[in-house]
Formats: structure tokens, C-alpha cells, sequence
């Protein structure tokens, strides 16, 4: 698969073995802090409840995920109130560790996007990133999102100040 061929991912709704897999996906300083934590139980919960969708490439190998609406509020944010409106998909991704860096988050990206919108047919997207990560908040820009606010989030031992992003959907002609 080419790097930049979106449409060679391919999406379904996140399996057991898919869900053990990224609870186990470590990544390295400074986004340790995205690492999967807490029980297996309550990890499995979340992630086969029905908001997840595991995404695989070539060879079927698994290269991430999509999570749509609550499941991809930050606490923070929706405490403070921020995920309101109406025809707004909430999104959030990952992918695997190893391939970050490697020119694979647009078409990535894209895919989800996509997904997105044909199942949910929001009228705006929108995302909630670390503001610590430049490089994933490159990416959405250059996806087309805009900032949109920010707010901290206090979880366990992290602080973080997050971003959020938004895309008006493109209506199909």
C-alpha cells in the first residue's frame, strides 16, 4: 500500500484481540501519555462499546483506531462544557507507534474521516489533541480542521492543556 493511498485502509467495528492489541501499544516521550491504561476489563469495556473502529492496512495488518462522539471527549473539555452543538461528530484516533513519523497520519486520517462521515453525516467534525502535539496538530490543519479553544484536562498525573479543532464536512454534490 501505498503511503498516501487512504482508500487501501480498510474499517470495522473493533474486535476482543484487536482491542488486547493497542491496550499493549506503548509510545515513546513525549506521547507516553497516550499509552492505554488501567484494568484489561475496563480497557476492554471502552473499546468494544461500540464507538471504536479498528483500521487495518495491507496484509490486514492493524494500524489504529477511530473512536466517534462522547467516546472522544477529553473530561476536561466536557466539563467545561465545549462539546455542545448539533450535527457535530467528535472523533479521535491513534495509530500504531511504530508507524508514526512516517508520512502515514493524512491518509489516516482521511480514511476516518470519511468513515465518519458517511456513518454519522455530521455537518461539522471535530477533535481534541494535546497542545503539546505539534505534529498531530499539523496534521489536522493541513486536513483542513481550525483551532476552535482550548481547555485543561487533570487526569492521575497529567495536566495538559488540549486544543480543539473543527471541520465543516463536505456535502456530497
Amino acid at each position: 500500500m501505498h503511503k498516501d493511498d487512504y482508500s487501501a485502509y480498510t474499517m470495522h467495528a473493533m474486535t476482543e484481540p484487536e482491542a488486547l492489541s493497542i491496550a499493549e501499544w506503548r509510545y515513546e516521550a513525549p506521547y507516553e501519555f497516550y499509552n492505554v491504561t488501567g484494568e484489561v476489563e475496563e480497557v476492554l469495556a471502552e473499546l468494544l462499546d461500540g464507538s471504536y473502529y479498528a483500521v487495518r492496512g495491507n496484509a490486514e495488518e492493524l494500524v489504529g483506531f477511530f473512536c466517534y462522539g462522547q467516546a472522544a471527549q477529553v473530561p476536561g473539555g466536557i466539563r467545561q462544557g465545549l462539546y455542545a452543538g448539533e450535527h457535530v461528530l467528535d472523533i479521535g484516533l491513534g495509530l500504531k507507534p511504530e508507524l508514526t513519523g512516517q508520512g502515514r497520519g493524512l491518509p489516516f486520517l482521511q480514511r476516518g474521516i470519511e468513515f465518519g462521515i458517511k456513518r454519522f453525516a455530521p455537518h461539522k467534525l471535530r477533535l481534541s489533541v494535546a497542545a503539546f502535539n505539534a505534529r498531530a496538530i499539523a496534521l489536522y490543519s493541513k486536513a483542513g480542521f481550525t483551532p476552535a479553544g482550548s481547555f485543561v484536562n487533570a487526569a492521575g498525573e497529567w495536566t495538559t492543556t488540549f486544543q480543539l479543532m473543527e471541520m465543516e464536512c463536505r456535502r456530497p454534490e
